[in-house]
């Protein structure tokens, strides 16, 4: 909200200098179209149409709700679970989840065509690190809630929030129905 502001003072204010002052009336060309769209970025973010619910994905746990055995299209059902009820999810992989699944590598590209996401919203892990780490920074960033049955102990003194009721979403399968409590 506040880029959107800083622009329509500036815009305004090279529109009153054009009005003013008689030499820079041609200035008015560019003012005025940069007023209009500074307007209508504003309205956006006034109605929160650039606000969404983003949600952090433990893939690599959530690849395992279905059998505890890792399918990508377990994850692949719960990504399409989620987006229907209006979320944008991000999904967050160990650096082994490919060799789990496919028997070999796959990065975050691969990954993201594989879910049919932006390879931007899928992060996989350097060799040797945890993935927790990264699902909690990223959820933290984007004030958004994470899908895992992972409770997180060992984070848990760095991260309070995950004590409020709701921060994680876990689920299962039930007679081969995906459950999840969204609320």
């Amino acid at each position: 909200m506040t880029a959107p502001l800083i622009l329509l003072g500036l815009s305004l204010a090279t529109l009153a200098a054009a009005f003013a002052l008689p030499g820079l009336s041609d200035l008015m060309l560019l003012a005025a179209p940069c007023t209009l769209a500074s307007l209508w970025l504003l309205l956006r973010a006034a109605l929160g149409k650039d606000r969404q619910k983003w949600i952090v994905v433990d893939g690599s746990n959530v690849m395992h709700w279905n059998g505890n055995v890792p399918q990508i299209e377990t994850l692949q059902e719960v990504l399409g679970h989620l987006i229907r009820h209006g979320y944008t999810p991000g999904v967050v992989f160990d650096a082994n989840a490919g060799y789990l699944i496919a028997g070999r590598y796959l990065n975050d590209r691969a990954l993201a065509r594989m879910l049919g996401l932006p390879p931007k919203r899928v992060i996989v892990v350097p060799r040797g690190s945890p993935a927790d780490p990264t699902v909690l920074a990223v959820a933290r960033d984007l004030g958004a809630r994470i899908v895992s049955n992972d409770r997180y102990r060992d984070w848990a003194d760095g991260h309070p929030e995950l004590q409020e009721p709701g921060w994680l979403i876990r689920g299962d399968y039930r007679d081969g129905r995906l459950r999840m409590d969204l609320r």
